[in-house]
């Protein structure tokens, strides 16, 4: 199997992710490279977390075949090449690259579990040195063995968002594969990449919407929720023209974006429900007005939006866009678009609704609708109660005190 030629150049002290077509780096929406979380890159916990440092390297190279683990907590054990394999990230900084060529040497092992091992260790040392295992990483995802292509998968997933320039090839040939579980893992890889670097995932939807396959066109608009937010101008274009697709499928996926478009961009939801308004789809529909319902009240583009909806031809629709009117129109001009909504209103409990909102309650509404509207008149304090409480005796009760001080005055005298 040792039929991989590759150059085994030292890696950039920080990896930088760029766009092949610009050359520039791509920007990253969350943390630093630095601060990546090894932990979920590390191997399943077993015995090679305990083998003493200067065990790891003879151990994964094969030179020793066996060694007993130092009793931990009551824990002893051995541990062979395959755990000493899974250990290679722990090695000192002084053996970093002769842990990288027996990585290497154990990616393209004679033995199915050697490969696996290296693949289970692949993330996390990706991390001290990425030098070459792209390519290894290639191979191993055509292996003729079933678990080493399933282990290569997972591990796509974890290096594809931490090395996105670094596995585009790879992940655009996967996200091709005829085969469904290659595919499908491919995807989860790009939706991954996706989320933490929005340019890189533009990438390769921009490439994917315009696909004949139209399971590509699908798979690659689920991801488009996760762009939206972040993906700037050239998400915003993915999302516009997903939404002109032919497919059904493909424009109910870029209609979810509106919610996350309405707190980020509100503008260019605006824009996109616009677009989406004159839809027939009832998925598409219920996003509509979700979104309409959460949109600035006060642009006159939704405004119109509302207006042009409640003439609909959709009842559930027209509904939701009549429920809004009052919210968006007041006085004379709501009573205006109620009276001329309601010519060509059938549907009775829109009749209803609309009937409410065209009548001037203060002018031809019933005596107690019209006194709503009554302001409150001001307390006037009547004469003759006036008088009474000036003619109203002092009179003051008496207390023990008062008792006492009389006392006092009758045995005086």
């Amino acid at each position: 199997m040792r039929g991989s030629s590759v150059g085994r150049n030292k890696m950039s002290r920080e990896y930088i992710a760029r766009d092949p077509r610009t050359g520039k780096a791509i920007q990253k929406f969350n943390q630093t490279y630095q601060d990546e979380d090894i932990r979920a890159l590390l191997p399943q916990s077993g015995p090679w977390q305990r083998i003493p440092l200067q065990d790891i390297l003879p151990l994964a190279s094969g030179k020793v075949k066996k060694i007993e683990l130092p009793i931990n907590d009551g824990r002893g054990g051995f541990a062979g090449r395959i755990d000493g394999i899974k250990a290679l990230n722990r090695v000192l900084g002084s053996d970093v690259d002769k842990a990288h060529s027996i990585l290497l040497d154990a990616l393209d092992d004679d033995y199915p579990d050697v490969r696996i091992a290296a693949l289970k260790s692949m993330p996390s040392f990706s991390l001290r040195r990425s030098t070459s295992i792209f390519q290894f990483l290639s191979d191993r995802l055509m292996d003729e063995n079933d678990a080493v292509r399933e282990e290569s998968r997972e591990c796509l997933k974890l290096l594809s968002p931490i090395f996105p320039s670094g596995c585009e090839d790879i992940l655009r040939r996967e996200l091709r594969s005829q085969i469904i579980t290659n595919r499908g893992d491919a995807f989860e890889a790009l939706r991954l990449t996706a989320k933490r670097w929005p340019e890189a995932g533009c990438l390769h939807l921009d490439e994917l919407i315009r696909e004949e396959d139209t399971d590509l066109r699908r798979r690659g608009s689920k991801i488009l929720k996760t762009i939206a937010a972040n993906g700037g101008a050239t998400g915003w274009d993915l999302i516009s023209w997903s939404l002109q697709d032919e497919d059904i499928q493909v424009r109910r996926h870029a209609s979810q974006t509106f919610a996350k478009l309405v707190v980020s961009e509100p503008r260019i939801a605006t824009i996109l429900v616009e677009s989406a308004i004159e839809e027939d789809d009832n998925v598409i529909r219920k996003a509509v007005i979700k979104a309409l319902k959460r949109l600035d009240m006060q642009n006159p583009r939704v405004t119109r939006m509302i207006i042009d909806g409640a003439r609909s031809r959709d009842v559930e629709f027209r509904k939701a866009c009549v429920g809004q009117l009052s919210i968006i129109l007041s006085g004379d001009r709501l009573r205006e678009v109620a009276e001329e909504l309601l010519r060509h209103e059938t549907n009775l409990e829109l009749r209803k609704k609309l009937t409410s909102l065209s009548v001037d309650i203060t002018m031809e509404g019933t005596e107690s609708q019209k006194n709503q509207f009554l302001a409150a008149l001001d307390y006037v304090v009547d004469e003759e109660e006036k008088l009474i409480e000036i003619l109203k005796p002092n009179k003051k009760i008496k207390g023990e005190d008062d008792k006492r001080e009389l006392g006092r005055r009758d045995r005086e005298d």
